[in-house]
């Protein structure tokens, strides 16, 4: 029997918003959307072109997005995290540890965290 990872759902709490979040930042494209989902939520399934697992947002205007902080975070890989980082750092993108210049230079992993809009964290990891 074969078995495969195929998607991680987050609850969000602007739905657009969010979209143009993930696609801008951190490479996504739509896959598929769902206007209502039989539980009655909104659903987009977002894709990294070239990888299998997806990332699915949803969106219900009666649910209130709170999670403590910590609780969980995805993840992708760049083949260049310096000029990914860069790159995000020019178009306004907080990027941590704030020092990400100064120990990417010094050896070692190479791993930052952004934020997305809701609070969740998307760690950054060269290939």
């Amino acid at each position: 029997m074969a078995i495969k990872f195929l998607h991680t759902r987050i609850r969000v709490s602007d739905l657009e918003k969010s979209i143009e979040w993930y696609c801008k930042t951190c490479g996504y494209k739509v896959y598929k959307r769902t206007d209502k989902s039989p539980s009655g939520n909104q659903i987009v399934h977002l894709e990294i072109p070239g990888n299998e697992a997806m990332l699915e947002l949803c969106y219900s205007p009666d649910f209130q997005v709170k999670f403590p902080e910590d609780l969980m975070h995805t993840c992708i890989g760049v083949d260049d995290i310096v000029a990914y980082c860069q790159m995000l750092a020019d178009h306004g993108i907080e990027i941590w540890p704030s020092d990400w210049k100064t120990k990417f230079t010094s050896g070692g992993r190479k791993m930052a965290f952004i934020t997305d809009p809701d609070g969740y964290e998307v760690e950054i990891l060269e290939n």
